[in-house]
């Protein structure tokens, strides 16, 4: 029998090596998924989050220079 080889119920199976066994299983995991989802809705979540406040920042900026003019 060649190197490598065993027989395992009347098929002839590869031994893997630990590294590949190890890439099929990260390959395999699917758990990783639900964190690169929620990463994505917190990155649009931020962006719009953003956007609003520097769009209500500048106009909220303008209401209260007329304020502290009109105090004045």
């Amino acid at each position: 029998m060649p190197l490598g080889k065993e027989k395992c119920r009347g098929k002839i199976a590869r031994k893997e090596s630990p590294v590949a066994k190890f890439l099929q299983q990260l390959w395999d995991d699917e758990s990783g998924q639900d964190i690169a989802e929620y990463a994505v809705m917190l990155a649009v979540i931020l962006v719009i989050v953003v956007g609003t406040i520097r769009l209500i920042g500048s106009n909220a900026n303008n209401v209260f220079s007329n304020v502290g003019s009109a105090i004045q």
